[in-house]
């Protein structure tokens, strides 16, 4: 998801996409294991965003 998508979301839902709201754990708990596999798929998801940002200013710093 692009990150204006994800801005977007967060702005309007006050989360993460994927992740649930504090209503919605306080209302239904939360499965660890799940949860854990959601929060290892946002580090991926960070990453990819990272590598991405990197590769941007590497172009950057080479017009100059």
């Amino acid at each position: 998801m692009p990150l204006a998508e994800v801005e977007q979301y967060i702005t309007e839902n006050h989360h993460l996409p994927e992740v649930p709201s504090e209503a919605e754990v306080k209302e239904n708990g939360l499965d660890l294991g799940e949860f854990n596999a959601t929060l290892l798929l946002k580090i991926e998801e960070l990453t990819l965003y990272i590598i991405e940002q990197d590769k941007r200013i590497k172009q950057l710093e080479n017009q100059k």
